[in-house]
């Protein structure tokens, strides 16, 4: 029980499109935690599944295109008019990809859709075969957020992001060939004591400095800042405030992280709720 009456907020809800994660700190498994640590209900459209742990992905097998678009139409027929916002993990395939930003064109226009551009898992497993990467970029342009890491850039740009003028060049070139109303280039990646994250859109570039948290647990962190990102679009928040309350929460969620088995833990991800025991 309460020892009080819990707030009242307004209901929002957002959308999640992406792949199942076994070990539970990625993928839909992730994004629906993340949803309901930042207060938003979360629909959900599973895109593929994968058998994975902390320190592997053995299989991974797709949906079909009708499967995931019976499941979109299912929650649009219902849901429509709630779904404040949509993020876009792993498709998993072109055919898939294609499917996704048919019916999201079509249904959903106007709502604002973060894509999470995943390519290659923490564990160094390749995700998206070249043509499922040229029909992502057909994806983009129907963003309002498009998050890549420093190599999924390096590979939807050909560029190489060594230092923070060439992170911009990267993110202009991307708004450029993309369509995409905005870029976030995450900096996780990077080289150093700092994960420093560069916005580019229309009102200019922003950079969201911060130290690097000195923890090996981060499996999830990009599904992880993507759906909070998506849970402050859906509260209405403006896109800077959303980034920069986004990396916060999962700048926290790396702090207070646990490993859970033999490889990289996860996020805490309520971590504003309780505290692990042996946090001390």
């Amino acid at each position: 029980m309460f020892p009080s009456e819990p707030p009242a907020i307004p209901l929002k809800c957002a959308l999640i499109i992406a792949s199942s994660d076994s070990g539970g700190g990625a993928g839909l498994q992730a994004d629906l935690k993340t949803l309901a640590a930042n207060g938003v209900y979360g629909f959900c459209v599973i895109s593929a599944v994968t058998a994975q742990n902390s320190t592997a992905v053995t299989a991974m097998e797709c949906l079909t295109p009708g499967a995931v678009t019976a499941q979109l139409a299912a929650v649009a027929d219902d849901f429509g008019p709630k779904i404040g916002a949509v993020k876009i993990g792993l498709l998993g395939n072109a055919e898939n990809t294609l499917a996704v930003a048919d019916f999201l064109a079509s249904r959903l226009p106007g709502v604002p859709m973060v894509v999470d551009p995943v390519m290659v898992s923490a564990s160094g497993h390749a995700f998206l075969p070249a043509e499922a990467v040229a029909a992502l970029k057909k994806l983009l342009p129907l963003a309002a957020l498009v998050t890549p890491n420093i190599p999924e850039a390096e590979v939807l740009t050909g560029l190489s992001l060594d230092g923070d003028e060439a992170r911009a060049r990267c993110a202009r070139r991307l708004l450029a060939e993309t369509g995409a109303r905005n870029i976030l280039i995450k900096g996780g990646h990077d080289r150093g004591p700092v994960a420093d994250d560069l916005l580019a859109g229309p009102e200019g570039e922003t950079w969201f400095r911060g130290p690097r948290v000195a923890t090996e647990n981060s499996h999830g962190t990009g599904c992880t800042l993507s759906s909070a990102i998506c849970a402050g679009l859906a509260q209405g928040r403006p896109l800077a405030e959303a980034v920069g309350r986004a990396k916060a929460y999962v700048t926290e969620g790396l702090r207070h992280s646990r490993r859970l088995g033999a490889g990289p833990g996860p996020l805490h991800h309520f971590h504003e709720f309780y505290r692990y025991a042996d946090e001390g």
